[in-house]
């Protein structure tokens, strides 16, 4: 990040503390609500300082003496003291105060490492707290050699800001630009990044820029306009990034993605609910956010994508094609269909899809399943155009923490379905050319659940347990009274206790393990596979329940996979082309989800001599194989 003097000082960022050596620490705060700010220390042989009005509701000034590890507050008109906005620590949680961090006293590691692109990624979401038994970066850290084993290629943290309460998810943060106290010291996170790094492991970050956190939130002392009343958001005050002394606002955020990308090294950021990041500026603060990211990264690359249910796909276009500049999107709709197909449950927010061979075939190909058609359940069209979107524009999976908490017992879909269809549709999910992400645990088929956890004091979270209630019962099942009883409390210690890994189910499911593994190397070295070509891909319907996707090679090494979700299904007659071996070969199997070494009964060739036999809640891969003599 460029640097700037202010009060002869050399900055990195705008705002927070930043060390300047023996002079001290150089503090800058945006607090246009007050007349007058000081730094207050809790550190012995430290003076209350007065900062100095630089207009712009801006003040700053030097502090001789304050060096890292000083800890300190704002206070605001000689009242009250609050925890800096821009803080980078909170060792005592959001009301404590805040410490002053040198984010170069760390000694990187990873000067050859050049970050992440966007092709060839296998991703792989992370909750920090529930990853191990201990919940800390340390332990996560322990886990990294796995994960590279398996064939991860990027780990996706939920959010790690500073949140309020003994436990959480992280989306209710209130201290953004400091790593929660919660998994370990701010260096243990950068140890964590810069260990995936030495691995090869790829580390991006999940963050919320479409609201704060209910409680710990200090900013409305500093400022009311971080906020605004003009948009309706569904979780709390939207963020004011298009309203009245919206610039330091949209700095603060965009000084955030920035930090993360500069201070500990993080590959990129996932923005999590878009559509309610709303701005009406001539230049779109997400648009802003990516190109702060990509200048803080400097030579490295980083890889950025987006949640967003309205599936506005100009986010994952370039700025200068009309877009915002991410790189990716999540695939809700390919989930929703796939799980439909393995569960046959559409209800709620299920209810616009079937899961049917022609959606999968669909979604697989064109990325999101609705691109403008109307959406019974909203009420309203969804989506916008994406067939020109390049396979890597969609990440698609099977799980996430949102979809595997949306349920009665926080269940996994491997227990939802037969473990044939479980084994199909992972196959289904990692070698086709799309993002693949996996969800911590379903590479050995966890039995802890995931559950909606969050603890922030008796009225608020009696609240919360409300709101996640009503909020659920669109499901027929919750809203029963026998299916309601079922909701875990989300302030209960147990909830959160109960979601944490068990690592020794490593050995334990290693069929599993064994399935992905060899799923995961398929897709990186087969040479058609690890194209991640979808213009190559093509699909047709065989059954009710079976499909085939045909992946043409120039050479004419082509692959086909063949899908049957439903009873045994013999082929006759076969009159579908996409199915025809290339000339002068026989389709022989190169993989199989009925292999034994995965939990199956084994397979035989489903190229007959003249009927094609498809084995029930089976997925089989087909390569070409010379024959001595031409057909025909």
């Amino acid at each position: 990040m460029q640097k700037e003097p202010i009060n002869n000082t050399s900055r990195r960022l705008p705002i927070g503390a930043e060390p300047q050596g023996e002079a001290g620490t150089h503090f800058r705060v945006w607090a246009p609500a007050a007349r007058e700010v000081a730094v207050v220390f809790d550190t012995p042989g430290l003076a209350e300082a007065r900062l100095r009005s630089e207009g712009g509701g801006y003040f700053s000034g030097l502090v001789a003496g304050a060096r890292a590890g000083a800890r300190y507050r704002f206070r605001l008109d000689g009242g009250e003291a609050y925890a800096d906005p821009a803080s980078r620590w909170q060792p005592e949680g959001p009301d404590g105060p805040s410490v002053v961090v040198d984010p170069a006293a760390f000694r990187w590691t990873d000067q050859d490492w050049r970050g992440v692109t966007a092709h060839g990624q296998v991703l792989y979401e992370m909750h920090i707290g529930t990853f191990t038994r201990e919940g800390t970066y340390a332990a996560a850290e322990a886990q990294l050699p796995f994960l590279k084993e398996l064939g991860i290629t990027v780990l996706e943290l939920m959010p790690v800001n500073e949140f309020n309460g003994p436990f959480g998810w992280g989306y209710d943060g209130v201290n953004l630009f400091a790593p929660t106290r919660l998994y370990g010291e701010p260096d243990a996170l950068r140890h964590f990044i810069d260990r995936a790094h030495a691995l090869g492991l790829g580390v991006i970050l999940d963050v919320v820029y479409n609201h704060f956190g209910p409680r710990g939130n200090s900013l409305a002392h500093f400022s009311r306009d971080y906020t605004s009343q003009k948009h309706a958001n569904e979780w709390g005050e939207a963020i004011n990034f298009d309203g009245e002394n919206s610039g330091p606002v949209r700095e603060f955020f965009a000084c955030n993605a920035a930090c993360w990308i500069a201070e500990y090294h993080f590959d990129g950021l996932r923005l999590d609910a878009t559509q309610c990041i709303f701005d009406a500026s001539p230049k779109h603060i997400i648009a802003e956010i990516a190109q702060r990211a990509r200048a803080a990264a400097g030579a490295r690359s980083i890889y950025l994508a987006g949640e967003n249910e309205p599936q506005h796909a100009e986010l994952a276009r370039p700025v200068e094609q009309g877009g915002l500049g991410l790189d990716a999107l999540w695939n809700d709709d390919f989930h929703h269909s796939a799980v439909v197909a393995a569960t046959g449950a559409c209800e709620a927010y299920y209810t616009e899809t079937r899961g049917t061979p022609q959606e999968l075939i669909s979604s697989l190909k064109w990325g999101f399943l609705y691109q403008g058609q109307y959406y019974a359940w909203q009420k309203q069209r969804r989506g916008h155009p994406a067939l020109d979107l390049p396979a890597t524009a969609f990440i698609q999976f099977l799980q996430n923490h949102d979809q595997v908490a949306n349920s009665a017992r926080g269940q996994r879909l491997h227990q939802l379905t037969s473990p044939g269809r479980y084994r199909a549709l992972t196959a289904l999910t990692l070698l086709t050319p799309c993002t693949p992400l996996l969800f911590q645990g379903q590479e050995f088929a966890a039995s802890a659940p995931f559950l909606y956890f969050a603890a922030h004091g008796e009225e608020l979270d009696a609240l919360i347990r409300k709101g996640r209630h009503e909020f659920l019962q669109q499901f027929p099942n919750l809203a029963s009274a026998d299916g309601g009883k079922l909701l875990a409390s989300p302030a209960d210690e147990q909830t959160f206790l109960q979601c944490k890994l068990d690592h020794a189910e490593h050995e334990r499911h290693a069929p599993v393990v064994h399935m992905h593994r060899d799923l995961l190397r398929l897709r990186r070295e087969d040479p058609v596979f690890s194209r991640a070509d979808r213009h190559n891909m093509h699909g047709a319907v065989l059954g009710p329940e079976a499909f085939l996707l045909r992946f043409l090679d120039q050479n004419g090494d082509d692959r086909l996979i063949v899908v049957n979700l439903g009873a045994t299904l013999p082929l006759h007659p076969m009159s579908e082309p996409l199915i025809a071996p290339p000339a002068g070969t026989r389709w022989s199997l190169l993989w199989h989800s009925e292999d034994p070494r995965y939990g199956g009964c084994g397979s035989g060739e489903p190229d007959g001599e003249h009927i094609w036999r498809l084995p029930a809640h089976a997925l089989a891969v087909l390569a070409p194989k010379k024959m001595e003599k031409p057909v025909g």
